[in-house]
């Protein structure tokens, strides 16, 4: 219950002190920043090296690229029967499959199963969700938006510098090392700052308009999010018999909302900006309510 009051009272006042323009318009991304920088970081190093290494800590990965794959290819084929235009499909390509793993993801999931699910949070987030924003989402930009051809060597140097992935790299050689307790002190003091600021942003970024002729790719895009995809990991889950921590907690990420940054980059790509920004704002409220039957349907 303190969770999820803290969930709501964080994502209530980012969006009051968003109205009422309290903060400089930068807000959010600065506090996006922050997190991406210094608190993911810190929980990644703090969290991974609490798993063991076996088969397990590989399912969110496997879970989270079946995922986005099914998903972009069920976005592509309603996008072409609903004769959506370039613009409004690109913008579901990236909104409609990258699902908002960490910002979102972190409480929810740490308010259901606990602390102990934090390490298969960050391995779905990090070498799945992350990489495919890296990627995929840097190849449906650029060519929705027919900009400038994608760079392969470019897209690879930004994962392999970006700080949450190299903490998570240099993590994986920690697995089963007990830190100093002053380590331990130090990481987790800057690792609880994500889930205030995260939603604190989140709310920040809310937006609410729908115009009437986005209805229908609204919907498709809430629909192939929130529904199909957690369908999806479910019956990956249940083909595997994978009925673990690891398993729920990639049921759970693959019904995440739809991810923020996604949003943004549509936005900036002209994209669909309006209709982006909406899909983002009502999805990731929608996907409190969702998660919530999610995890009383799977445990």
């Amino acid at each position: 219950m303190e969770n999820f009051a803290l969930i709501f009272v964080a994502l209530f006042i980012g969006y009051i002190i968003n109205r009422r323009g309290v903060f400089s318009k930068d807000t959010p991304l600065i506090l996006n920043q922050f997190i991406l920088y210094i608190s993911l970081p810190a929980m990644t190093l703090l969290q991974i090296p609490k798993l063991s290494l076996s088969y397990e800590i590989l399912i969110p990965i496997f879970i989270a690229w079946l995922v986005m794959g099914l998903s972009a290819l069920a976005v592509f084929f309603l996008c072409k029967i609903s004769h959506f235009s370039k613009e409004v499909t690109g913008a579901l390509m990236l909104v409609a499959v990258l699902g908002n793993t960490s910002f979102v993801g972190i409480p929810i999931i740490q308010a259901y199963f606990g602390e102990s699910a934090l390490p298969y949070v960050l391995m779905y987030d990090q070498l799945g969700s992350f990489i495919a924003l890296c990627t995929y989402g840097t190849f449906i930009s650029a060519y929705y938006s027919s900009a400038k051809d994608v760079h392969i060597k470019a897209i690879a140097l930004k994962i392999l510098t970006f700080p949450p992935f190299l903490s998570l790299f240099i993590a994986l050689f920690f697995i089963g090392t007990t830190f100093h307790p002053v380590v331990i002190s130090v990481l987790s003091s800057l690792a609880n700052t994500i889930v205030p600021l995260a939603l604190v942003a989140v709310g920040l970024g809310l937006r609410f308009k729908l115009p009437a002729e986005d209805v229908k790719p609204f919907l498709s895009a809430l629909g192939i999010k929130l529904i199909f995809a957690p369908l999806v990991a479910i019956g990956i889950t249940s083909l595997f018999s994978w009925q673990n921590q690891a398993g729920y907690v990639s049921i759970m990420e693959a019904g995440m909302g739809p991810m923020i940054t996604a949003g943004a980059i549509a936005s900036m790509a002209g994209l669909a900006p309006r209709l982006s920004s909406a899909i983002v704002g009502y999805g990731t409220l929608l996907s409190f309510i969702s998660s919530g039957i999610l995890f009383k349907f799977i445990v």
